[in-house]
């Protein structure tokens, strides 16, 4: 079999650099609830249109092996990633808050939905197996980075008195240049494989989600809602509690990143049961936090410091769990569900949470997002006592 060929430091830092500029994207939405607040809309209307999203990466996500085929990964990410510029400037421009805003949330669904499903198969085609787990996390802490930036972007359009729509048009410039690095790199990537078509059916699904997958699946979706319901509406949350809302997202991003970038390699590792029981703990301490502890700016940072911690590192271990626990011959797919089940989650649970704030206040859904968090670790428990039971069975029997 030939050696995979080996990827220059300089080839992957721009590969990280334009996953980086193209997920300033997806953190400008996080800004939509202060944006829709000052056209005279709610967080009901926010999360409306970020819930669109939801409905465009099932078909980025699906068609996603297909255009990797046509085009190449690179320039498949790059022709898509046209389309997250469209949704920043869309956000921007169109006034008010109705249905034209869903529109670009369609946009930002498809651009997003591919590029996030095939960047990381692009590390796979670049870096050995015995690497990845390294490549993986500079991705992710890149991807993170870009994530995390975007809200700030708002927070330092604020602190100049430049409008809040700043921030989108630098999002969306950004954008624009990641996709240009990445259409230039799809000439350099010609040499290595093309990305083979990842296809789903009924009956794939079927097989993925009556397998022991299945919990890992629906724990990275409970992940997602956790994430999409507080990231969302963070503004909201912060001006409630007369607090600054980046220092959310800049506690949250160092935790994340850090953590991803030092002990994500130590922590996948250990025990995954173990390690989802802890980290899904961590999360849920969190949350509960957010909900009772918050009281300043201290107490504030460590809650969102928390977050990015435990949010990050579970979905690094769950991902791996998922790819384990799959039927023989179905890892693909059970990769793709998984990335359905965490865009129905932060994309999805939005609208439910903008409908909950509006309804019942801030306190409604915090109670939620306790909520789901507490099921996401319950199942983790639930898995590792099974695991002991089942064990000891065994040595009863031997």
């Amino acid at each position: 079999m030939p050696a995979m060929p080996s990827v220059s430091a300089k080839t992957f830092a721009l590969f990280c650099l334009a996953s980086f500029l193209l997920s300033l994207s997806y953190g400008s939405t996080f800004l939509l609830s202060l944006l829709i607040h000052s056209r005279g809309g709610n967080e009901h209307d926010a999360g409306s249109v970020i819930s669109t999203a939801m409905l465009s990466t099932f078909v980025a996500v699906v068609l996603s092996g297909h255009l990797a085929d046509a085009l190449g990964a690179a320039r498949a990410i790059a022709g898509m990633g046209v389309l997250l510029v469209v949704a920043c400037l869309g956000f921007a421009l169109v006034p008010g808050f109705g249905q034209g805003l869903m529109l670009f949330g369609l946009s930002l669904g498809l651009g997003w939905g591919v590029f996030y499903t095939l960047g990381p198969i692009i590390v796979t085609l670049l870096v050995e197996p015995h690497h990845r787990a390294k490549y993986f996390a500079l991705l992710s802490g890149s991807m993170l980075s870009g994530i995390g930036a975007g809200p700030l972007l708002g927070r330092a359009a604020s602190a100049l008195e430049l409008p809040l729509t700043t921030a989108f048009y630098i999002a969306g410039l950004a954008s624009l240049a990641g996709a240009v690095m990445f259409w230039r790199m799809g000439a350099q990537l010609k040499h290595h494989t093309h990305v083979p078509t990842a296809k789903i059916s009924w009956a794939a699904s079927r097989r993925v989600l009556s397998s022991k997958a299945v919990f890992a699946i629906l724990m990275v979706g409970l992940g997602g809602c956790v994430f999409g319901g507080l990231s969302s509406f963070q503004t909201s949350y912060a001006a409630a509690h007369g607090l600054d809302y980046s220092l959310f997202f800049a506690g949250f991003l160092s935790a994340a990143i850090t953590s991803r970038l030092l002990i994500a390699g130590f922590v996948v590792k250990r025990d995954a049961y173990r390690a989802a029981c802890v980290l899904s703990g961590i999360m849920l301490g969190s949350i509960a936090l957010f909900a009772f502890g918050v009281s300043g700016n201290l107490s504030y940072l460590l809650a969102a410091a928390l977050l990015g911690v435990g949010y990050g590192l579970t979905y690094s271990v769950i991902n791996g769990l998922v790819a384990h626990e799959a039927p023989s011959g179905m890892t693909s797919q059970a990769l793709l569900l998984f990335s359905l089940a965490y865009f129905v989650g932060v994309f999805g649970f939005p609208w439910l949470a903008g409908k909950l704030i509006v309804d019942y206040g801030l306190s409604a859904l915090m109670m939620s997002v306790l909520g789901v968090a507490t099921c996401n670790w319950l199942i983790s428990v639930a898995r590792l006592a099974w695991r002991r039971v089942s064990s000891h069975k065994i040595l009863q029997v031997t």
